[in-house]
């Protein structure tokens, strides 16, 4: 399983998380290339190396040409913009206005669904902070060019490498205060600490007295990440180091690996719950709207419980994401007040569903493939059907040399 997991022990920024993805792809004209599709002008990128503490890596630096300043990844902020804003009043850009001019691209349509969503983030943070409705938001944040560069930028990087699962470490973020247009703000900054209200981020502060995790950088990981934790055991392939501007006592860099993870369905949950006071109407019932809402496996198996009353236990399979919504209709629908869950390993063979031509009709079946040799076994209801249509014994179908 192709894994990127994001080291986030110095924090992270948008210009960060592009140098790190540039050094996995190794190709920085790639990304230049795909960038021209947004037909944005006012601006160049300068790609660069710089050393932090002893550690190279890729600094990816959005220069705007019309003042020819350098905007760094700590200075994305809306508040930390607003001395430009009267510069530069085309960077006033709402969210409308962003997911026009990426709709209006013709970057690949994976990438702009990313890129959207990481703003969202980012607006409703900037929304919830001002206390104004999300379309009246206007600031520099979501509309300044940098941030348009770094976001669309990681969302094209990230579709190139295309992994199956991306995780997060813990993400650290700084203490103390920054100065700003809005005067002197807490770190981590208020929009920050509202992406990470608003997500399953898992962060904490350590002991550098400055900003690590900018609004950008927070809501791109909370976008990416589907687990915040320590490494996994996987194969490296590739080790992107991404260059912030600040020079600390620890290196500002953001590490990014690129391996293979085995897939021991980790994420398969099986969860069990004995029940000796629930009718089986409302079992067979609980059953029905388990699978229907992502169950694996649902099955009974008969037992005693105390006092000798014979009763049930209800065994569920299902993937980790679902198991709290499974668990919430296990609650609502039967009697019990407690479910045991554990993970599981599991194999699967590979398996393909498809319609196979019969001299009675088309059978859905399953082609199942196992070290060289293939199977099929064909679905229950299809044969059903066809035996009814065709008024013939149920066992014959199974006989068809097709199915054998």
């Amino acid at each position: 399983m192709k894994t990127l997991y994001f080291d986030c022990s110095s924090g992270i920024s948008g210009n960060m998380t592009l140098g790190a993805l540039l050094e996995i792809i190794g190709d920085d004209n790639f990304l230049l290339e795909e960038l021209k599709k947004l037909n944005v002008d006012g601006y160049r990128i300068e790609i660069s190396n710089k050393v932090k503490n002893g550690i190279t890596g890729k600094y990816v630096d959005v220069i705007l040409v019309e003042e020819h300043e350098h905007h760094h990844d700590e200075h994305t902020h809306e508040h930390e913009h607003e001395h430009d804003h009267e510069h530069h009043h085309h960077e006033h850009r709402n969210l409308n206005d962003v997911n026009e001019i990426i709709d209006k691209s013709s970057i690949d349509e994976k990438s702009k669904d990313l890129a959207k969503r990481i703003f969202l983030r980012v607006a409703k943070a900037e929304s919830k902070v001002h206390n104004k409705p999300l379309e009246e938001v206007h600031f520099h944040e979501v509309g300044a060019i940098d941030s348009i560069v770094d976001i669309v930028g990681t969302a094209i990087l990230i579709n190139k490498i295309n992994p199956d699962k991306i995780i997060s470490s813990i993400v650290n973020d700084g203490y103390g205060f920054i100065e700003c247009a809005h005067g002197t703000m807490p770190v981590p900054v208020p929009a920050t600490t509202e992406i990470f209200a608003s997500s399953n981020v898992k962060f904490r502060q350590i002991d550098v007295d400055t900003e690590l995790v900018t609004p950008t950088g927070a809501a791109i990981i909370a976008e990416l990440a589907e687990d915040f934790t320590t490494l996994p055991a996987m194969v490296t392939r590739k080790i992107g180091w991404g260059a912030g501007y600040k020079d600390l006592s620890i290196p500002n860099v953001l590490k990014v690996y690129l391996g293979d993870m085995e897939d021991p369905c980790e994420n398969f949950i099986v969860m069990e719950t004995n029940i000796d006071d629930c009718s089986g109407e409302i079992l067979g019932h609980t059953e029905e709207l388990l699978f229907k809402n992502g169950a694996l496996d649902v099955f009974f198996t008969p037992i005693f419980m105390k006092k000798n009353r014979p009763a049930y236990r209800m065994t569920v399979a299902c993937r980790r994401e679902d198991m709290l919504n499974l668990q919430k209709i296990i609650f609502r629908e039967t009697t019990t007040i407690g479910i045991r869950y554990r993970s599981e390993y599991r194999t699967e063979l590979e398996r393909e569903n498809v319609e196979m031509e019969t001299k009675y009709g088309k059978i859905r079946v399953k082609k199942v493939r196992n070290n060289g040799e293939t199977y099929v076994y064909p679905e229950y209801e299809s044969l059903k059907e066809v035996a009814s249509k065709n008024n013939i014994p149920l066992k014959e179908l199974y006989k068809l040399e097709e199915l054998n």
